[in-house]
């Protein structure tokens, strides 16, 4: 494949502190490998972010976002990345309007702006009668799995120190029950629509949030403390250590995930670093 002589322009942002590097890429000829992806990441030599958010046409029209990990690999859907992308699109100029729908590895989700915030559809999430369970050093704990549709294991907690510092990954047990990885939070209950949240993403690390992770988390809530089942939408906020967002679950399973999404720089990749970690 030949590759153009320019680099990719960019933008910088963040859905309460999970932060993204958004590549434009509206002729779909730039590509992105992973070494770009691990370099535009690092927080010492490249733009520092917790993943890169490529934005190229999709096959059936909008805009597709090639969603990477800080590590290089990809994800199926990343909701703080969506509100992000939703933004940095409509300020590049790249679409016109307040809503508009975004083509992921987990299917077609649908953004709307509302002033500083975004509202994206996150469909449905679906779980397994498995059992899990979750380990820090010595300590323990079930863990409900959940999909939508990245991969988790939420664990409700008495407090959210008890999962250390989470400089590594948690491990997850049976191993085969996530062969592709997975995100854990662990959860505190506040009151029956409030929890907190802290998360270890898989292929990045402890983020400051994580949207698909605060919907696993809400939807598990309510399923823990009985609540599901209402004629009517419920909304459930959720405290992470870089903000606040908002779940809600509608009568037929639907779950939308609302957030701010904030875009703090834009510019252009240099060429001969992005020819060179290509």
């Amino acid at each position: 494949m030949s590759y153009p002589t320019t680099a990719p322009t960019f933008l910088k942002g963040h859905g309460t502190q999970n932060d993204f590097v958004v590549l434009l890429d509206p002729e779909g000829v730039h590509g992105l490998t992973e070494r770009q992806a691990r370099g535009l990441c690092d927080r010492r030599q490249g733009l520092g972010a917790d993943g890169v958010l490529r934005a190229v046409p999709a096959e059936s029209g909008g805009w597709f976002m090639d969603y990477r990990n800080s590590d290089g690999s990809t994800a199926e859907m990343c909701g703080n990345g969506a509100r992000v992308f939703a933004v940095a699109l409509r300020d590049a100029g790249l679409v016109v309007g307040d809503e508009l729908a975004v083509q992921t590895r987990g299917g077609e989700r649908f953004a709307r702006i509302v002033g500083d915030e975004v509202t994206v559809d996150m469909g449905e999430a679906t779980t397994s009668p498995r059992p899990v369970r979750v380990t820090v050093g010595r300590e323990e704990w079930a863990a409900t799995p959940v999909w939508v549709p990245n991969p988790h294991a939420v664990t409700f907690v008495g407090d959210l120190s008890e999962a250390g510092p989470l400089t590594s990954a948690p491990g997850v047990l049976p191993d085969e029950a996530f062969p592709d990885g997975v995100n854990v939070e662990f959860v505190v209950g506040r009151s029956a629509d409030r929890i907190a949240m802290r998360v270890h993403e898989r292929g990045v690390g402890e983020t400051r949030s994580c949207g698909t992770g605060a919907v696993a988390a809400a939807w598990a809530w309510r399923r823990r403390s009985g609540e599901q089942g209402s004629e009517t939408p419920a909304t459930i906020r959720v405290d992470v250590p870089g903000g606040t967002v908002w779940v809600t679950e509608h009568a037929d399973g639907r779950l939308d995930l609302r957030g701010p999404a904030v875009i703090v720089a834009r510019g252009t990749i240099d060429e001969h670093w992005w020819k060179e970690h290509r």
